[in-house]
This record gives C-alpha cells, sequence and structure tokens, in this order.
C-alpha cells in the first residue's frame, strides 16, 4: 500500500494521473476512482486529483469549455446556443466560441481577428499560421509594391491601430473607475452610487465596441455600407466622451 500510495501521489502531482496505468510494464490496467480513495489520504492531493478528472471531462466534452477571462475564472459553460458572444454567469467575461480571441469582438468579425496584412505588399495572411489568407496568392516570397501604396497602407493600419488601442486603454479606465466607485460606495454615509456604477458598465461596454469597430472599419474600408458604419461609430464616439 505504501508503494501504491507514493506511486499515485507523484502521477496527481505531476498531472498524469488520468491515463496513468499499473507500475508493471506488462499490466495495462488502470486504477479505480474508488481505488485511489482508499489508498490516498491526504485531501490535498485527492483535491489535486478531483481538479484533473474535471479538467479531463471538459476537454473531452466539446460542448464544455472555460471562460475565457485572462485575469482567470474557473467556470465552466455550456457552448451550445452561444455562439458568438456569451457572458460567464460568474465574472460576467464575454466570450466568443467561434473562434480562438479570448473575447467577443463585434462588431469585428472572427476572421478579421485573425487576418494581418504586409503594409509593404499588401500580402494577406494568418497571424496563427502564417499561411497565405488567400489561396490563390501568387506574391508570397515577392514583396514589389510601390513604396507609396505602402507608405499609404502602412499609415492607415498605424491610424486605426492607434484608435484601437486608445478605446482599449479608456476601457481599462472604465474598469478602475468602476472598481473605486465600488469601494467608496462600501463607506458608512456615502449616499447611493448605483448610477455611477452603470454608467462605468455602460461606458466600459461602449469602449469595447468602439475597439473593435476600428478592426472592423479596417477590414470593410471599400465595402458601400462603411458610410453608415463610419457615422455611427463617430456618433458613439462623441456621446462615449461626453458619458
Amino acid at each position: 500500500q505504501p508503494c501504491w500510495r507514493e506511486y499515485l501521489t507523484t502521477r496527481i502531482e505531476q498531472n498524469m494521473v488520468v491515463n496513468c496505468t499499473c507500475p508493471i510494464s506488462e499490466c495495462r490496467a488502470q486504477p479505480t476512482t474508488a481505488f485511489i480513495y482508499s489508498i490516498v489520504s491526504s485531501k490535498e492531493i485527492i483535491a489535486k486529483y478531483e481538479k484533473a478528472l474535471l479538467r479531463c471531462y471538459v476537454e473531452c466534452c466539446s460542448n464544455l469549455t472555460w471562460c475565457t477571462n485572462p485575469q482567470g475564472c474557473d467556470q465552466i459553460l455550456l457552448k451550445d446556443g452561444l455562439g458568438y458572444g456569451a457572458a460567464c454567469s460568474k465574472c460576467s467575461w464575454i466570450s466568443c466560441f467561434n473562434c480562438s480571441f479570448p473575447e467577443a469582438h463585434y462588431p469585428a468579425s472572427c476572421s478579421h481577428m485573425s487576418h494581418m496584412t504586409c503594409a509593404k505588399c499588401n500580402h494577406g495572411f494568418c497571424w496563427r499560421c502564417l499561411k497565405p489568407w488567400r489561396p490563390n496568392h501568387k506574391d508570397y516570397y515577392n514583396c514589389s509594391a510601390m513604396v507609396s501604396k505602402a507608405a499609404c497602407q502602412e499609415k492607415r493600419f498605424q491610424d486605426y491601430n492607434e484608435r484601437c488601442t486608445f478605446h482599449h486603454q479608456a476601457r481599462e479606465f472604465a474598469v478602475s473607475l468602476r472598481n473605486s466607485i465600488s469601494s467608496i460606495r462600501e463607506m458608512p454615509k456615502i449616499r447611493n452610487l448605483t448610477f455611477a456604477l452603470d454608467a462605468c458598465k455602460v461606458l466600459e461596454q461602449a469602449r469595447k465596441v468602439l475597439a473593435y469597430s476600428c478592426v472592423y472599419s479596417y477590414y470593410n474600408q471599400d465595402t458601400e455600407s462603411m458610410d453608415i458604419v463610419e457615422q455611427q461609430t463617430e456618433s458613439l464616439e462623441l456621446l462615449t466622451n461626453a458619458l
């Protein structure tokens, strides 16, 4: 029994317990959960084992996923019917389940979040695998575009990138402001600040939409509907700045 306890404890600590087998090389039998509970007595090790089982179960179920909040969240989400944007019931983080980007990015599409363009030759490629965005692109290794066109493209990218970065930073400010108001709200003799917290939440959401609107506008500049989109984006930006 001590040998089994040491063996299983080591496997659990190394995150190798789920598929571990009998230590005898010829034997492929796997220890059952009941057997592990009867051998391992440490509550800390058992807790690690149960976390490993849960992690394995979530990874095996295509219908389940973890919350993608970069700040950390252990909530398990059901992907069915959630699609483009799903709010976590625990931390309220909104995830996108149609691509690997960590948060919902409306109005930018999933393809926008992985489509990059060379500022010199205008070659489109996927930032994940670096393969050409269009299979029939024939100038993959030939950056011979005119300098003026490349400079214009680079300047345009920089403008949209700066706007996008600004809105993300302003969104972080809204989050910081909401946290500050929440701490003030806990102080005695302070009047109800619910309206201010609600305003910060709206401000945070508006900055998020404006940031991803920059991505959307960058990739859809030549489409017929962009005039309306730009007008609505400008209007939202003015109202957001006022808020």
